[in-house]
């Protein structure tokens, strides 16, 4: 298993999915991408219509997607978050969602099979998508951008894609799909601020996702204690967070 993925499990077995019970508020300035992803994919979906997520984690938001489509698939190479989804299905008595363990490189499912292939900050391995794909297909993405949390991130002097992503994650991200053959319908970027109530509750939450994903409560103490002191309004702590939404054609 790649080390990113032993990360994953570690957050699973810990807090019971991909999930951490921190106190945070949002304020989006143009729009909240989660919701516009969802929208997106909602809106060329179907009944007869069969639907893949790849690094579908814990399964929620593929579970919340199902009334939408005849069947949809997730996948992931995390037994503990697979484990954790089956879970979340059970309770949820959902019978038209499979979850399997896949590598997103090369899946075992035949070319043209999916209708909608769509990755939520999973991997993007485009090659592969273009290939499971049916003609007239839909690709959907949301994904980091290479602003996320940067002010911790030097503050830390390490994180999630640090000193790596100096041109813009979205241009690039374009310019793949469309090699492939892939015509873009929709991408735009969104910029919004969470605040998080506390010091407790910007650890829990750092604890449970990959911006550092060797973050130590302990070991980080002053790094956090350092970035707190910088970034507290009557708000909250403050994390500026970047994403950006693809939606792409076959």
């Amino acid at each position: 298993m790649p080390e990113g993925f032993k990360f994953y499990d570690k957050v699973a077995k810990k807090f019971g999915g991909y999930h951490t019970p921190s106190n945070k508020t949002r304020e989006y300035p143009n729009g909240d991408p989660e919701e516009v992803f969802r929208d997106k994919i909602i809106g060329f979906s179907g009944k007869n219509k069969i639907a893949l997520d790849i690094g579908c984690a814990d399964g929620r938001f593929t579970l919340l997607l199902s009334p939408y489509f005849k069947q949809v698939v997730g996948t992931d190479l995390s037994i503990e978050m697979l484990n954790s989804a089956k879970k979340y299905q059970l309770d949820q008595k959902i019978d038209n969602v499979s979850f399997r363990k896949e590598d997103g490189r090369k899946t075992s499912f035949n070319d043209s099979y999916f209708d909608v292939v769509y990755a939520r900050r999973g991997p993007t391995f485009y090659k592969e998508f273009y290939r499971l794909l049916k003609p007239g297909g839909y690709f959907a993405e949301i994904t980091v951008g290479e602003k996320d949390c940067l002010k911790v991130k030097k503050v830390f002097g390490r994180g999630q894609g640090f000193g790596k992503r100096n041109q813009s994650t979205l241009k690039t991200h374009k310019k793949e799909l469309k090699a492939l053959g892939f015509s873009i319908t929709f991408a735009k970027e969104y910029f919004y601020n969470e605040y998080y109530k506390s010091y407790k509750d910007l650890d829990t939450f750092l604890q449970g996702v990959p911006i550092f994903a060797d973050f130590d409560s302990q070991k980080d103490a002053n790094n956090l204690k350092k970035y707190t002191q910088q970034s507290t309004s009557d708000k909250g702590i403050l994390l500026e967070r970047h994403r950006f939404v693809i939606i792409a054609e076959k």
